[in-house]
């Protein structure tokens, strides 16, 4: 069995459930970021300590928001050594719409991953992109990088579609089986 840790900012709870879900796919270590950015020395010892990190934030504005950001900066201090070097990596966001370039936010943790010496996983699920596909399908939001999830923005966490959360669930399965393998 590998370790894995998942690293999230949430704003409003929709990513916190999303981020739960992958956690149960992957039996992970969940770490919150909290409002100032920040995360506690034990979570950072956590992150060290993993064989497989998978980072979550929400998509504001076409990117990840200045909590995140601010991590992200952080993990210069393990860059140096490139502490993380060869660890598996993964990651997921969400938004208010169907798209609002969430792509974007992906690409910018696979690039954190790649300049730490990382391993990206990517979704390695075929889109639901038939006429009868609905919202409750696997991969509903036809993503390859990593987990796309849609969060209606006038509703609660309870309002996430329930193919996003299996799609999310799976997507830690198979970051931990991939950090499993290569252990």
């Amino acid at each position: 069995m590998s370790k894995v840790a998942v690293i999230y900012f949430s704003g409003y709870g929709h990513t916190k459930k999303v981020a739960e879900f992958v956690a149960d796919g992957a039996n992970a270590q969940l770490i919150a970021i909290d409002e100032n950015g920040d995360i506690k020395d034990t979570d950072w010892d956590a992150l060290n300590n993993a064989d497989a990190i998978i980072f979550g934030a929400p998509t504001y504005m076409g990117s990840y928001p200045w909590q995140f950001k601010k991590f992200v900066d952080a993990t210069s201090k393990v860059w140096f050594t490139m502490g993380w070097k060869d660890k598996v990596f993964g990651g997921f966001t969400n938004s208010g719409s169907l798209n609002g370039d969430k792509q974007v936010t992906l690409i910018s943790m696979q690039t954190l991953a790649s300049q730490h010496g990382g391993i990206w996983v990517s979704l390695g699920l075929p889109p639901a992109n038939k006429l009868e596909s609905t919202r409750k399908d696997i991969n509903n939001l036809g993503g390859s990088v990593g987990v796309l999830v849609q969060s209606p923005t006038d509703a609660d966490e309870s309002a996430i579609p329930s193919g996003d959360l299996e799609t999310a669930r799976l997507y830690g399965e198979r970051v931990a089986d991939v950090a499993k393998r290569l252990k």
